[in-house]
């Protein structure tokens, strides 16, 4: 095609009708990006699953009116960059952690906020709570919008031995996911380390950390075992839920009929009960996994739990709760909830 003719096109684009443009919009692929090792509908990383489950759904239903193009492993781009995107309206959708994109929103902090989120029912009530509501109305006032409620729990991976208790952190070097999550931790006398989790496995081969905290899934798809000798799960009880939500661009959003728009929430919706099933099912295969593996599995109880709830009290929710009025309020109705 030559310059002439491409100028061409996107000028009698930019002067069409409106409805021309929407066409034009409606007919390209939805992308929808994460970070996680990529699948099938029925194999896999579940939170892949779910992303391609969405897609053939939401597809189904607008009888092909809209499509979407999957891009995982961070293929599309780097995993820090997804939800700056979705606001600048550069990124369609993406799975991806809430509290990553801390830095920039400090707010959504709270999605992976230490003892706050202590059980799956307590998290997913959340949505219809009012800390749910004004989480929502947060990110939709950013260029956000919330499409499918995610939660996991989390656990450790060590190289060398099982971290429990806040005392078994002391001098080592641990990932611990987010701000509020390194407060604890380096209150607990451990150094801390800020990457991703797909960078969790080459940082653990090289000795540049010693431990991990992770969701569940994670510490299986990044077969984290191969590079561990302990694993303190979330199974009976954990300190560590993240919200990792499949939450799609605001503009991308609205340049939809209401009807597309409609579909996109349902089948949102409906996946969540997935997203439970198959959040809890690794809780349990992760011990599998690692025991499997030679490493030593250990399990949380209630009085180890209030230990790091205890730390986090008056480190990570105090913190947080200094950082402006709406973090202060956001914790207050997140607090209700307990």
């Amino acid at each position: 095609m030559t310059n002439m003719t491409r100028r061409a096109i996107l000028g009698a684009l930019a002067t069409s009708p409106l409805w021309l443009q929407t066409a034009w919009a409606q007919s390209a692929n939805i992308k929808i990006s994460h970070q996680f090792p990529g699948g099938t509908l029925t194999e896999g990383d579940f939170r892949d699953r779910l992303t391609r489950m969405f897609a053939a759904e939401v597809e189904k239903r607008t009888k092909g009116a809209l499509k979407f193009a999957i891009y995982p492993g961070s293929s599309l781009m780097k995993t820090n960059a997804q939800f700056s995107a979705m606001r600048k309206g550069a990124l369609d959708m993406s799975l991806v952690p809430l509290s990553y994109a801390g830095g920039e929103v400090p707010e959504v902090n709270i999605g992976l906020m230490p003892g706050l989120v202590t059980s799956y029912e307590q998290g997913y009530g959340w949505k219809n709570a009012e800390i749910g509501k004004e989480l929502t109305k947060l990110l939709w006032d950013k260029g956000v919008v919330l499409v499918s409620w995610i939660w996991q729990a989390g656990g450790v991976a060590s190289r060398t031995k099982a971290v429990v208790a806040p005392e078994d952190a002391k001098g080592m070097k641990i990932r611990g996911g987010s701000r509020e999550m390194d407060l604890i931790l380096k209150a607990a006398g451990a150094a801390v380390v800020s990457l991703p989790s797909n960078e969790i496995y080459a940082a653990m081969q090289t000795g540049a950390m010693d431990a991990a905290l992770t969701s569940s899934t994670s510490l299986i798809s990044f077969r984290l075992e191969e590079v561990s000798k302990a694993l303190t799960t979330g199974r009976g009880g954990a300190y560590w839920f993240m919200f990792e939500p499949l939450m799609m661009s605001r503009a991308a959003y609205e340049r939809l009929p209401k009807d597309q728009q409609a579909a996109i929430m349902a089948v949102g919706a409906d996946l969540e009960k997935f997203a439970l099933t198959a959040a809890k099912a690794d809780d349990d295969q992760v011990a599998a996994v690692y025991q499997k593996a030679g490493a030593k599995v250990v399990d949380l109880d209630k009085a180890t739990v209030k230990k790091w709830q205890d730390i986090a009290r008056t480190t990570a929710w105090k913190d947080y709760g200094e950082r402006n009025e709406n973090c202060a309020r956001l914790l207050k109705l997140a607090e209700k909830t307990l």
